[in-house]
């Protein structure tokens, strides 16, 4: 039976999966529609964006698990266990670490691939932390996001993603290993596809 530690992994990369497949199904002109509540692109003069940060603390995306497990005893916002977070994914060449927090994080994921951190996210204990404190400061020192509806606040760049989502995770996102994956997930939805369609025509 599949934990739930792993589930949860499952799951937080099979959203980010599914919500771009989405979008890249979706034609320009659809996209290009501001939804109730997003905010609408600036595409005139607008000054260049800040690099968003790839390093959260002293945790960062890329970094190997060795030097994470030791960032995460280091530091006193988690109750890091040490191997005992430590647990493998039925997905090729992945890890999870997940550890639970204190003070303002509750909780903190970790996915790896090859040994490198591709996916940082934490939940915040929402009693001592709000959303609407951490959207402003993401705005005040990134910009606005480049996608927002009501579940999620989301600023890209060509190296990282960056999401807000209710009720309240900051997930950090190493695009060039997520593009991957998601590569194959787009092969893998083709195929599938056209599976259907040879069976549907055997009839």
């Amino acid at each position: 039976m599949i934990s739930i530690y792993r589930l949860r992994a499952l799951l937080v990369l099979g959203c980010f999966l599914t919500a771009s497949l989405g979008m890249a199904q979706t034609g320009p002109e659809e996209r290009d529609v501001p939804q109730a509540g997003e905010e609408v692109p600036n595409t005139g003069n607008a000054e260049k964006k800040p690099e968003l940060p790839r390093v959260y603390r002293k945790l960062s995306l890329g970094m190997g698990l060795e030097d994470l497990k030791e960032a995460l005893k280091q530091d006193e916002f988690f109750n890091f266990r040490g191997d005992r977070d430590v647990s493998f994914l039925p997905l090729g060449e992945q890890n999870l670490v997940e550890t639970t927090g204190f003070s303002f994080i509750k909780r903190a994921l970790f996915q790896l691939r090859s040994g490198k951190v591709f996916v940082m996210a934490f939940t915040m204990n929402r009693e001592l932390m709000d959303h609407y404190s951490i959207f402003t400061v993401f705005v005040e020192k990134y910009g606005e996001p480049d996608f927002l509806d009501p579940k999620q606040a989301v600023w890209e760049s060509a190296n990282t993603r960056i999401a807000i989502e209710r009720p309240l995770t900051v997930t950090y996102i190493d695009m060039q290993v997520f593009n991957e994956l998601l590569d194959t997930a787009q092969t893998k939805a083709s195929q599938e596809f056209q599976i259907r369609e040879d069976f549907l025509n055997d009839f």
